[in-house]
């Protein structure tokens, strides 16, 4: 049994959601609501000051994104559990967020009882992660892992991040554009996308290019 309520801290950069975290909060007896935030140095300010137990962090945010927050949290505060609860449940925020350390990663359609079990979980230590996500985690072991982009490839997806077009890449590698189109195609593939920009994103987010 704790002494003291278990001090929580809600991160989002849309205030009504903040308010609503908050009303989940209300009148319950071993959690207490310290402070709240943004983004995320506005997260790690009032983590300096307000010193909570556990963070319930949402992962798209303006500036530094929930993701860094985490990373940064962990390295400057290592006893601060953090909770991520988000409305994204894709393979890559997952594995991101479960690679940054977090103790738990919600949906934001979690009920009120779901939350509130999730903080004192993770503020005793544990881990939580949403049924959705668990399934995703289970349903992966069975997956043959996709093979990485060769550097061919990532010679192409380079040039096409610095806003290349086809035809461009085609003269700078001096291949020809069917040639790129084919290794586009591989590289989509092996990162779980279907277009230019996702690739760009998840190859920047996975530091392959």
């Amino acid at each position: 049994m704790r002494e003291h309520p278990l001090r929580l801290m809600i991160v989002d950069d849309h205030p009504v959601v903040r308010d609503g975290l908050r009303g989940i909060f209300d009148g319950v007896p071993d959690i207490e609501v310290v402070a709240e935030a943004g983004d995320g140095h506005e997260a790690l300010a009032q983590a300096r000051a307000a010193s909570p137990d556990v963070v319930l962090m949402d992962l798209r945010m303006p500036g530094l994104d929930g993701v860094g927050a985490i990373e940064r949290l962990s390295a400057d505060h290592p006893r601060i559990r953090v909770v991520v609860l988000t409305t994204y449940d894709t393979d890559a925020d997952v594995s991101r967020a479960l690679a940054a350390g977090v103790a738990g990663y919600l949906l934001k359609d979690a009920p009120r009882e779901e939350l509130q079990a999730a903080v004192r979980t993770a503020a005793a230590g544990g881990r939580v992660l949403a049924q959705r996500i668990t399934s995703q985690l289970i349903d992966g072991l069975g997956r043959k892992p996709a093979a990485a982009p060769t550097p061919r490839e990532l010679e192409v997806l380079r040039l096409i991040a610095r806003g290349a077009a086809n035809k461009e890449v085609a003269r700078a590698l001096l291949i020809s554009e069917t040639t790129v189109k084919t290794h586009l195609k591989h590289v989509f593939a092996k990162l779980g996308v279907d277009n230019r920009a996702a690739a760009v994103v998840v190859a920047m987010e996975r530091r392959l290019i």
